[in-house]
């Protein structure tokens, strides 16, 4: 699940960033709402962290501007404010929870989950392709009802994947999805998480495979046999 945390806070933010990342979220961090809007207009994301004050003005106010213009990807108010009034200027304003600073990280990791986990009820957004089924919530994979254990890296590729499942997915869209703008990427890694991908769908008996279409990108197919 791609993630926007915008907090000025850089060792706080570094620390977040790495918690959300073990916890299967590709986390874009900024510090001002002046790079939150530039990060928006060129990136998908799938929930928004925002802390109230920042150098340049009010994530709340950020976050009215959002909704005005019919975005609705859920979003959290992280603050060191704990006041009624403003708690609920928070959730009026369009915020979808609100944390207390300093943030547990494994608290906001639960909630941002639960968000999610809401929204799968209302859309399911569980994926499912051949014998293989994916919860991107819970963050499970499944091969004919058994769970397959798989990296954070490969995960992340396959939900890419199974969302565009049967088309073919260009590699700069896939390393658009995988990647965050912090991230140190060599050149061959996204060749690598595709190989290690490939041998988990084998070994587990998965019928979805990978098919690289020379010089474009990726295509997740199903094999002749789980077709017929």
């Amino acid at each position: 699940m791609r993630t926007l945390l915008v907090d000025h806070h850089a060792d706080l933010a570094r620390a977040m960033r790495l918690a959300l990342g073990d916890g299967g979220f590709v986390v874009d961090v900024v510090g001002t709402l002046e790079l939150a809007s530039s990060a928006f207009s060129c990136a998908s994301y799938e929930i928004l962290l925002l802390e109230l004050a920042l150098p340049d003005g009010d994530g709340l106010g950020w976050l009215r501007q959002l909704r005005t213009h019919g975005h609705s990807v859920p979003a959290v108010i992280m603050s060191s404010l704990n006041d009624l009034d403003k708690r609920i200027a928070i959730f009026n304003g369009g915020a979808d929870d609100f944390l207390l600073k300093p943030v547990s990280t494994d608290e906001l990791i639960a909630r941002m989950r639960a968000i999610l986990r809401r929204a799968s009820q209302m859309t399911d957004l569980r994926l499912v392709f051949g014998n293989l089924n994916f919860d991107p919530v819970a963050r499970q994979v499944f091969v004919a009802g058994h769970p397959m254990m798989i990296a954070r890296r490969e995960l992340c590729i396959l939900e890419h994947l199974l969302n565009r499942a049967g088309r073919i997915v260009p590699r700069a869209q896939l390393e658009d999805h995988l990647y965050s703008f912090n991230d140190d990427v060599s050149a061959n890694a996204l060749e690598v998480g595709i190989y290690r991908l490939r041998g988990h769908l084998t070994r587990s008996g998965a019928t979805p495979r990978i098919k690289t279409i020379r010089g474009i990108g990726y295509i997740l197919e199903l094999t002749d046999a789980s077709s017929a």
